[in-house]
């Protein structure tokens, strides 16, 4: 390998560590995330300059497929739904690095002498997660865009199947070092493929978001170890980067729901799943007019607004951006309160809050916004459900027990713009939705927004 070669690996893999502490800051975000596409872009361009290089023609071909699907779906995608993007690509990742591994396997298979005991654990550990991979971040497509029930699956003696084709796995992978065989790593590849679904399939609610987040962990490892099948030092370092940064992700994300990963992984094998929450018996809610919701924060001092999932789906993030200039004109002391797993994805809500502008010191994270709350005059619950609902605090065995929430019920007045009285992403009933100082503003969150804008300004 040549000395520019490796001047250009340096580089590029400098860029992905620079793009990782861009990334981790909101004000260096844009630039982190340029960092990382140039990194990749100059590794790109490194391997096609290659003398040994086969098949251009056919890795170009790959190349602009994948740029004609790709780009539109980046560029087209609604913030709501870029979950879901990150799910597939994610997936994707760890799927490729599989095939990789064991096309490589294939090309040396005829000369088993050309394979070292390294190169075939690798082989092996690449094959096994980057399928785990693939299909768990299917399924977890398919629950957030709601092909499937998003509240956790348990198959019978679903525990006892996981369990066994886990083991399965675990064997073939440990026979398949020794014995190298084509047939058995792509009968390892097929029961891989099978784990990741049921690995997957029992979380629910807002356990999915960490569960993407592990999955991203596994894609980086996969890659680590394809690049060490394929003697690629850039692949190593990229890897490792993804999979430790989203191995702390997962941790602090656990951290925040104030559940051990295993809890939120496997808690549902232990936890009587029930089926979909039941309707209200036709208990009372107080609902107003946006003009009652105009009254009450604009001659309010203090209002914490708290956004979810409901807020990124009707685009009304420019909206609530209005509103909250508008009251802040007033002298009303505005501020947002933002839970770690808001929405479908980590930093969901900051980055939908960031597309309108809004200050990021005007952003507070779960503990400062609960120590704020206890003397705001409203909490003006926007779209947001299970990261409100009392019942982690006080319904043992719910599916979101134990996860720190945001305590709107220590304010004076709670205001909630829903669609309706259907419960949450984890399909429980949210007992705060009937208490007295709670007041209803039923609609599209943009659309009520809008009224509420206009009933403030003719205050």
């Amino acid at each position: 390998m040549s000395n520019g070669v490796l001047f250009g690996d340096l580089i590029a893999a400098v860029c992905f560590i620079l793009a990782l502490k861009g990334l981790s800051a909101p004000r260096t975000a844009r630039y982190g995330n340029w960092a990382g596409a140039a990194g990749a872009a100059l590794a790109v361009i490194i391997s096609l300059s290659t003398g040994h290089l086969q098949h251009v023609g056919l890795i170009l071909l790959a190349v602009v497929i994948g740029a004609v699907i790709g780009v539109p779906a980046a560029t087209r995608v609604k913030m709501t739904a870029m979950p879901q993007l990150v799910a597939i690509f994610n997936g994707v990742g760890g799927g490729a690095a599989a095939v990789v591994a064991l096309v490589e396997f294939l090309t040396v298979a005829h000369n088993s002498s050309l394979i070292s005991a390294g190169d075939q654990v690798a082989t092996v550990f690449t094959i096994l997660v980057g399928s785990v991979s693939f299909s768990g971040s299917m399924i977890t497509f398919a629950k957030l865009q709601e092909l499937m029930t998003t509240r956790p699956v348990v198959l019978p003696a679903g525990r006892w199947i996981s369990s066994g084709v886990f083991a399965a796995a675990i064997v073939l992978g440990i026979v398949g070092v020794p014995v190298r065989s084509t047939g058995l790593l792509v009968v390892l590849m097929l029961v891989s493929l099978g784990l990741g679904v049921l690995f997957v399939l029992p979380v629910g609610g807002a356990d999915v978001p960490i569960v993407i987040s592990l999955l991203n962990a596994f894609t980086g490892l996969t890659v680590a170890a394809s690049g060490y099948v394929l003697g690629n030092t850039l692949l190593i370092v990229a890897g490792t980067l993804v999979g430790a940064s989203g191995t702390i992700l997962t941790r602090l994300m656990a951290a925040a729901m104030g559940r051990p990963i295993t809890g939120i992984l496997f808690g549902a094998f232990r936890a009587q799943v029930g089926g979909p929450a039941a309707a209200a018996e036709n208990r009372p809610v107080r609902s107003g007019t946006p003009e009652d919701i105009a009254i009450l924060l604009g001659y309010a001092r203090k209002v914490i607004i708290v956004p979810g999932y409901g807020l990124a789906v009707a685009q009304g993030q420019h909206t609530i951006r209005e509103l909250a200039d508008l009251l802040a004109a007033r002298g009303v002391k505005v501020a947002y309160g933002i839970h770690p797993v808001a929405g479908r994805m980590p930093g969901h809500m900051n980055v939908l809050l960031a597309e309108a502008n809004v200050p990021y010191e005007a952003l507070l994270e779960m503990d400062e916004a609960n120590s704020e709350l206890s003397s705001a005059d409203v909490a003006l619950v926007v779209g947001a459900n299970d990261v409100v609902n009392p019942a982690a605090k006080t319904t043992p065995g719910a599916p979101i027990y134990g996860m720190p929430i945001i305590n709107v019920d220590q304010a004076a007045a709670v205001v909630f713009c829903k669609r309706s009285l259907r419960p949450g992403f984890a399909g429980i009933e949210n007992e705060l939705l009937y208490d007295p100082k709670t007041t209803l503003l039923f609609g599209d969150a943009k659309e009520s927004l809008g009224k509420v804008v206009a009933a403030v300004k003719s205050l």
